[in-house]
């Protein structure tokens, strides 16, 4: 079970990280689709929040403590931080590889999820991953 809450606790920690880097993106997009990008921006720090909690909620249910600070989150997260002024293109392109590489740490999490016979968190992973793969979808579309 340890190993289960371990790698809960990443997601924890990337989707914490989720939260503000997508905040950064939503107050500093610009150009001539603003609207449209500043809403996208939104709904995905709303989503992560979701995420975030959704997840932190099972660790504890699993008797696990999440990680609950941002310093826990930067020290265990493995995505990176925003820490400058991005293009739209490179907020896209920013968000498409942290979707891909937390979509496919999750796959392992419902693997070790399914090998403890675990079936409500895999059910929460799996909701997440679609969502995931839907939202890599578009991107991939709007960098075409």
């Amino acid at each position: 079970m340890k190993k289960l809450i371990d790698l809960l606790n990443k997601q924890v920690a990337n989707f914490g990280v989720l939260y503000t880097k997508f905040h950064n993106f939503h107050w500093f997009v610009y150009g001539k689709h603003f609207v449209t990008y500043h809403d996208f921006f939104e709904k995905l720090y709303d989503e992560a929040a979701e995420n975030l909690d959704a997840v932190a909620e099972r660790v504890l249910m699993l008797g696990g403590k999440p990680l609950a600070s941002l310093k826990e989150f930067l020290e265990n997260t493995s995505i990176v931080e925003a820490t400058k002024q991005f293009t739209v293109d490179e907020m896209l392109k920013e968000t498409l590889s942290d979707f891909q590489k937390i979509n496919s740490e999750i796959q392992e999490t419902i693997q070790v999820g399914q090998e403890l016979g675990d079936e409500v968190t895999v059910d929460l992973l799996i909701g997440i991953a679609k969502d995931l793969q839907k939202h890599i979808w578009f991107i991939e579309s709007m960098l075409k």
